[in-house]
């Protein structure tokens, strides 16, 4: 949903299209060019609507991930809970989500940025931990890889 709002899809999609010849070299270099890429975002491009729903739906799950004492204070994937528990708090605080105040889009645009951010940063990780530890289920993450518009999950085709 966050990829939604992205003004610069097709460069982000570009570079995750994981396959089994990635090397841990290959990981660590995408992931530099993630953490440095500028993730363009505008709130107004995608529904806001709609991810205020989805967040909302969740917002009970996300509360339960973030009091789970095993998960470290300032560890990467508080932070990306963190970051979408504020976001889905902005979007649920406003009465109307369509003819906010410039400031509020942009605001909202920098909260989706950074959700969406951290967001590919751990998808990045997780996908070099299941090919290390879970070949299955790399092979099944790759054939639904969400930034690969050409990828299929029937084997052979």
């Amino acid at each position: 949903m966050f990829s939604d709002f992205s003004t610069d899809n097709g460069q982000v999609r570009c570079k995750l299209c994981v396959d089994d010849k990635w090397s841990d070299d290959k990981f660590d270099a995408i992931s530099k060019e993630i953490k440095k890429h500028a993730f363009n975002v505008d709130s107004r491009k995608g529904d806001l609507d709609g991810l205020c729903v989805f967040l909302k739906e969740r917002r009970e799950f996300l509360l339960n991930l973030l009091s789970n004492s095993n998960l470290l204070e300032h560890d990467s994937f508080t932070e990306l809970l963190w970051a979408v528990f504020h976001l889905a708090e902005e979007l649920m605080n406003r009465k109307k989500l369509e003819a906010l105040p410039e400031e509020d889009y942009k605001h909202l645009s920098g909260d989706i940025r950074r959700g969406y951010a951290l967001l590919v940063g751990e998808w990045v990780d997780y996908m070099r931990h299941l090919k290390t530890n879970y070949p299955y289920l790399f092979s099944l993450a790759m054939r639904t890889n969400p930034f690969d518009p050409e990828c299929k999950v029937e084997i052979g085709q």
